[in-house]
């Protein structure tokens, strides 16, 4: 992909600029004398009285302080020799972000929405790409720059620190970090812990980490921040251990593994909330993306990690990564996870060279196989109701049908992770306000869920295959050899009397929608030609939001995002102008996947997007 996105490259000016200083090598955080401001909570989390009901996600910056404005493209780092490189980087290449991208970027935030966010979600990778052999990364550069990313977040929402402190910031709004596979040395590469990245980053993120966390994340590198106290947890997954290009790890089967012992912290956390009455945001870099052009994660941390996510859909919000770069969503199917083979797996999915144009269209491929809906079927689930004459008949008999083959009316056959886009250009910089619900929020957690529907018990009640094989191993008549199960503990579904979770049936705390922003550096970099003696700043503007025409998304519960795969999936329409089919979905998934750097029309003439 990125030969094609090099036909769009434009010309940039060449500006000097100034380097922020850094902060202290030693990870010790640096706290600036910061004027008194009204806290929304204390660190732990936001108290409900303050919410606002959105939360910011922001992905991969790649801050890098040896960028080198009107630096030539040609190494792929822009440090060297005379060329093209922008002021605020370059869009469309391999080099990383100048650090007056970073420092925009915060103004922006803090100008802009930095009152209208109750947490944020920072999944990683705040240092530059090893890619320049004359300069080559080491340890003391990344934990200085992941210490200067953490303290531009405290001096956004940090409050003057109370002399019981021990030092440690105090923040008006939850942040909540995880390790990039850029975040270390070399990178991809994390080792059991405890480690010396976990005991540096513990000192790094002190201000981010509750204190009754800090053992757990020097451990192995994660932890759980109650973003909303009582009431909402996030996760921060240390994907490290789940990655396939991790070589100093082998996976989620042996007991032995790193990954093993996360996924199993992973379900006591899970387990705790659902007794604490809590939900949970899960977050973290790598995504488990899984496709025959892609695989990111080892087979067996995918196949737990689909299943824990299927045995505790009433307790997980969302799931929230970054890593790709591009902008899109995957649906995990619990059909895929066999409890079974989760004792015998060995070995995990290969990664493959490929575009990511190819990487969607293998997406695309799989939402083309999902199970086809009745016509109208969506549109009239939520109104369905007794229905009378034959026709009626025949009609709800094909909904109930489709129902049992999605999971029923809450599609709990699937869950759903969402990739945001990376600050770092290279297509443009970007970051995400989410917005979720707040209605009834002392109520969460409690029996009454607004928006069901008064379908039969056997379409409202889902049991996964993977459930329903346990439950025909534990049937097995006497004398029967029984097949051997896991050699871990088997999370327990939700009650089959418990109402559907946040991220299947809209209540409180489920996730309404996005509003995607971007920065669009061509243009910017063309304002700074004709306005030379302005000072240079970064704007950020809406790419798309989720409710708009295209997606046309009520909210982003899984039977949402279920509903726009299988029209993305779809051939499309006859368009009468060109006399070939159009996908207008699909068209805009490819065209927003890239924050709308890549010309779409560029990529039809090359029949990628049909």
């Amino acid at each position: 992909m990125l030969s094609l996105l090099g036909l769009f490259i434009g010309a940039a000016a060449a500006v000097p600029f100034e380097q922020q200083p850094l902060a202290p090598s030693d990870g010790t955080a640096v706290i600036h004398d910061l004027a008194p401001q009204t806290p929304l909570g204390a660190l732990s989390g936001a108290s409900s009285q303050g919410l606002r009901g959105r939360f910011l996600h922001i992905t991969d910056f790649h801050p890098d302080r040896y960028y080198k404005a009107g630096s030539s493209l040609e190494d792929d780092s822009c440090h060297h020799g005379k060329g093209e490189a922008g002021y605020f980087g370059q869009e469309g290449s391999q080099c990383d972000s100048p650090l007056t991208l970073v420092n925009e970027t915060f103004r922006w935030i803090e100008e802009n929405i930095k009152d209208d966010i109750d947490f944020v979600i920072w999944t990683g990778d705040s240092v530059r790409h090893d890619n320049d052999e004359e300069i080559p990364r080491n340890l003391d550069e990344i934990v200085e720059m992941n210490q200067y990313m953490a303290q531009k977040w405290i001096d956004l929402f940090g409050t003057r620190k109370p002399s019981h402190s021990n030092g440690v910031a105090q923040l008006s709004v939850p942040v909540v970090p995880t390790f990039g596979n850029n975040d270390i040395l070399p990178h991809n590469i994390f080792r059991t812990g405890p480690n010396r990245w976990t005991k540096k980053f513990a000192n790094v993120w002190n201000a981010f980490i509750p204190e009754d966390q800090r053992h757990s994340f020097v451990e192995g590198g994660w932890f759980i921040s109650e973003v909303i106290p009582g009431k909402l947890a996030v996760i921060s997954l240390n994907t490290m251990y789940f990655y396939e290009s991790n070589s100093a790890v082998d996976g989620c089967k042996a007991k032995s593994e790193p990954g093993y012992e996360h996924m199993e912290w992973l379900r006591v956390q899970l387990q705790i909330l659902r007794s604490r009455g809590m939900k949970a945001i899960i977050m973290g870099h790598v995504a488990p993306a899984r496709s025959e052009e892609k695989t990111n994660w080892d087979e067996t941390c995918w196949q737990k990690y689909t299943f824990w996510m299927d045995r505790y859909r009433d307790i997980v919000v969302a799931s929230l990564y970054g890593h790709m770069n591009v902008d899109h969503f995957m649906l995990q199917d619990s059909h895929d996870a066999d409890v079974d083979e989760l004792s015998k797996t060995s070995g995990g999915g290969t990664v493959s060279a490929m575009s990511k144009t190819n990487y969607l269209g293998s997406l695309r491929k799989q939402w083309a196989d999902l199970p086809t809906p009745p016509k109208g079927f969506f549109e009239r689930l939520d109104s369905l109701t007794e229905t009378q004459g034959k026709k009626e008949k025949k009609r709800e008999k094909k909904m109930r049908k489709y129902l049992k083959k999605i999971g029923g009316q809450w599609a709990e056959r699937y869950s759903v992770s969402l990739v945001s886009p990376s600050l770092v250009p290279n297509y443009f910089p970007t970051l995400r306000m989410i917005e979720y619900n707040l209605t009834g929020l002392e109520q969460v957690g409690l029996e009454s869920v607004e928006g069901q529907t008064d379908l039969p018990s056997d379409s409202e009640v889902y049991v996964s295959p993977a459930a329903d094989a346990q439950v025909k191993r534990k049937k097995n008549k006497k004398g029967k050899k029984k097949k051997k199960g896991p050699s871990f503990e088997l999370p327990r579904p939700p009650s089959s009397t418990a109402p559907p979770g946040p991220a299947y049936s809209n209540q409180a705390l489920s996730l309404l929608g996005y509003t995607q922003y971007f920065a669009n550096l061509t243009r910017i970099d063309e304002e700074m030609q004709c306005n030379k003696n302005e000072d240079p700043r970064v704007e950020f503007e809406v790419e798309y939001t989720t409710s708009d025409e295209v997606y046309g998304l009520k909210d982003l519960t899984v039977r949402s995002f279920l509903e726009l795969a299988i029209r993305i999936g779809q051939d499309g329409d006859i368009s009468n102008k060109k006399k070939v089919k159009v996908n207008e979905a699909w068209r805009a998934f490819v065209e927003r996947a890239f924050a709308g750097y890549v010309d779409v029309d560029e990529l039809d003439e090359m029949n990628l997007v049909h």
